[in-house]
């Protein structure tokens, strides 16, 4: 199947642009964000994130990394503000994560990765629906959250704890009365910039907005994330990590931030 991609050595993301010819396109994400070359834009809006009424649904493994997965059909857990026009509604949270506790993310900063990164991914509401907005240049918006190893983070014990249940690709459960909230850190200061989907088809279509400030995930948390696998129950076993995708160009972008 020419369309299977992964994270291997024959199908990650150096193989990518075979298939999808975005990948070598004019606003790829992810990026390095340099700090020094990334401007405080007084514009800029602090974000508004409402999430008090977000409805969770269920907990997917998909062979890539694990979606945790909202009711999307009403405005109950919307983004707004910053740098979006409009409302965006959040349909799924995931990780990118690392075989090691320093390099998981996908975004760095000044070149440091860390150990994970979630990407809450929300789309805007004037397209009516996630296929739709996903094909516009302001289609979507991905807020993104770095986690650094230190004490356990309460709020995403609850996710730790039902991985066993979604090993291996395929495997879903119910995952319901999960708070969002619970995953973000005090402050919402942020960098934001043009970018894509870091995983095919790559959609230029996302406004990234970088949170500054990282949660903090024990080891034994990311320790059950790499428990995860690839494949699929009774395939060889294919340990879930490194699933991120490189840096790529920031050609000609800039990086705003909210903050000096």
């Amino acid at each position: 199947m020419s369309h299977h991609w992964g994270y291997g050595k024959d199908n990650g993301p150096e193989h990518w642009h075979k298939t999808f010819p975005i990948a070598k396109g004019e606003r790829q994400s992810p990026i390095n964000i340099d700090t020094k070359a990334a401007k405080h834009d007084p514009a800029l809006q602090p974000l508004s994130i409402s999430y008090e009424q977000a409805t969770s649904r269920r907990i997917l493994n998909n062979g890539h990394c694990f979606n945790v997965e909202f009711d999307d059909s009403q405005d109950k857990a919307v983004l707004k503000g910053g740098p979006l026009t409009g409302t965006y509604r959040l349909i799924q949270f995931h990780f990118h994560w690392g075989s090691s506790d320093d390099h998981g993310s996908e975004h760095s900063v000044d070149q440091k990765k860390y150990a994970a990164e979630l990407h809450l991914v929300h789309w805007n509401t004037k397209y009516g629906d996630f296929e739709k907005a996903a094909k516009q240049p302001d289609g979507l918006a991905v807020l993104g959250v770095f986690l650094k190893v230190g004490s356990a983070k309460q709020g995403l014990q609850k996710v730790v704890d039902v991985l066993d249940s979604i090993k291996t690709k395929g495997k879903s459960i119910e995952f319901t009365n999960f708070d969002p909230r619970e995953l973000l850190p005090e402050s919402l200061d942020y960098w934001t910039y043009p970018g894509s989907l870091t995983i095919p088809p790559l959609l230029e279509s996302v406004t990234w907005i970088l949170l500054r400030e990282p949660i903090s995930v024990s080891s034994e948390q990311m320790l059950k994330f790499r428990q995860l696998r690839f494949n699929v129950e009774g395939e060889p076993e294919a340990a879930m990590v490194d699933n991120w995708r490189p840096a790529q160009p920031l050609k000609n972008r800039q990086i705003r931030a909210s903050f000096k």
